[in-house]
């Protein structure tokens, strides 16, 4: 909803959930790629525990390809993202998934020896979406962090809205202020 034209800005707070450290295996563990053609799977996936960015993982180093993600963001619209697999580095996707429906994986390159797994990464979803970086502070387990978070914003992808805080997430809650914007 629009601001009405000459109204004053609120702070807002958002209660962001209570967000795990992530891990390169939290929502799909190590799952083989098959040969000559991309594989779709549907069973086996673990929603992230809070609306966050996924990543992408190899276990070798000849692992590479195009992993697509779809599923959800934190408004339950449907959205995808492409994460190139680079070996064994843990590759970080930029959007925040609320849930996952399905993982396309790329075909192997070496016969029947090459896994991915996804995990969970450090950037959380906002629950609106911004036309600028209208954040003002965060808190973790109720205390404000110290160094400003990373904040990427989008007036049109709610899932490109997200926050990174300086300090390692621990299953605290997470708290941010920030402006309305729209």
């Amino acid at each position: 909803m629009p601001k009405i034209s000459g109204a004053g800005s609120r702070v807002l707070n958002a209660a962001l959930g209570s967000p795990a450290l992530g891990t390169t295996n939290a929502v799909l563990g190590d799952t083989a790629m098959a040969n000559g053609a991309t594989t779709l799977v549907t069973a086996g996936i673990t929603a992230p525990d809070v609306a966050r960015n996924l990543t992408v993982t190899g276990n070798a180093s000849t692992v590479a390809g195009n992993v697509v993600i779809a599923g959800t963001n934190n408004a339950g619209e449907a959205i995808s993202e492409t994460i190139v697999a680079a070996g064994t580095a843990t590759i970080v996707g930029n959007k925040a998934f609320a849930t996952v429906t399905s993982i396309t994986l790329p075909a192997y390159a070496s016969a029947g020896t090459e896994r991915i797994r996804v995990g969970t990464g450090a950037k959380l979803g906002l629950p609106v979406s911004n036309s600028r970086d209208a954040v003002v502070s965060a808190f973790l387990a109720g205390v404000r962090e110290a160094t400003r978070p990373t904040v990427t914003f989008s007036a049109s992808a709610r899932e490109s809205n997200t926050i990174a805080l300086s300090s390692a997430l621990n299953g605290s809650a997470v708290l941010v202020d920030y402006y309305e914007t729209n």
